[in-house]
């Protein structure tokens, strides 16, 4: 175990909640962007999932630029899969934050009390494992200094792991036990088992594979930030940082888990995300304007086309 553990920092933090309440209001004041001009009806058909300044709402999957229902369910991140959400919601002035598991008529089954401010979440493709990422100290992954906490909930079994600071790691075969290790942006493998996240230590940012039943990571690769799995398993999208150096910004690529070739995607802008498989094809992921408000673009998966707008004034997208 760290001489600095994850439940030591949480502690500190706990004892700080008072002082990142008073911050609160101000992060939010930050984050959040005017309520955007959008336009209500009732969606029917494929759906596309996203986050409306805020709230939970889904799309046409057809139409995505069409009317959105919007729910008053309050996230700063979402996302559904195989009948869950997983909803991290705001840190407030009177509150910390939360997770929150709804099932598909959006009733609460479980909530799981966070300290930090959320950063990501996702579900497996059954619905049953849901992952999350908090910062606990610092908000960008860029900035030095930095701290998060990730963790995992097992919905059928209930099985609850807070950090995965808890797993034993492994870099080219051996242990690593150093306490700057940070994990952030768990995604699934189809046998709820298997996992893909980031550790990073010793200035490397590693794709690791996770395993959630013998408390398990090992690294594969360096240079690669919040993975995401494509849905027939075989590839990895993700953030490289330019040159290695994440103050230059992201760049969105795809790694191939066979042969371990990287592609460059046709989005040549920073991108800060977890990006998000719409189908084998196409990547999806956020982008916020100068004026602070988010949009959710797309690209193809093979490097060919050019990235277009798919949901004006929406973040967190995931397809349903």
């Amino acid at each position: 175990m760290n001489s600095l553990s994850t439940r030591a920092r949480l502690a500190v933090t706990a004892v700080a909640a008072l002082a990142l309440a008073g911050v609160a209001i101000g992060y939010t004041s930050l984050s959040a962007s005017p309520e955007p001009d959008i336009q209500s009806g009732t969606v029917t058909g494929p759906r596309l999932q996203v986050l409306s300044n805020g709230k939970l709402s889904t799309v046409s999957w057809n139409d995505p630029s069409g009317p959105r229902e919007v729910t008053g369910q309050r996230c700063d991140r979402a996302y559904s899969a195989g009948g869950t959400t997983a909803c991290l919601r705001p840190v407030s002035a009177l509150k910390a934050g939360e997770l929150a598991v709804l099932d598909s008529s959006s009733r609460e089954t479980r909530t799981v009390p966070l300290t930090g401010f959320p950063n990501r979440t996702r579900v497996s493709g059954s619905g049953r494992m849901v992952a999350w990422t908090l910062f606990v100290d610092g908000h960008s992954y860029a900035a030095n200094g930095f701290s998060t906490s990730t963790g995992i909930l097992d919905t059928r079994t209930g099985t609850l792991v807070q950090s995965l600071e808890e797993f034993t790691s492994t870099v080219d075969g051996r242990p690593v036990q150093a306490v700057d290790r940070n994990y952030w942006g768990v995604t699934f493998a189809a046998d709820d088992n298997r996992f893909y996240a980031t550790m990073s230590t010793g200035g490397h940012r590693y794709l690791v594979e996770g395993d959630f039943a013998a408390r398990t990571v090992k690294a594969l690769a360096d240079n690669v930030e919040c993975p995401s799995l494509s849905p027939d398993g075989r590839r990895i999208a993700y953030k490289a940082a330019v040159n290695g150096d994440p103050q230059q910004g992201w760049r969105l690529s795809t790694l191939d888990l066979a042969t371990m070739e990287v592609t460059p995607l046709a989005e040549t802008r920073s991108v800060d995300d977890q990006p998000t498989w719409l189908d084998d094809d196409t990547i999806a992921y956020g982008m916020q304007r100068s004026d602070g408000v988010n949009d959710v673009w797309a690209v193809p998966a093979d490097a060919t086309g050019s990235p277009s707008v798919l949901v004006r004034e929406a973040n967190s997208p995931a397809p349903l």
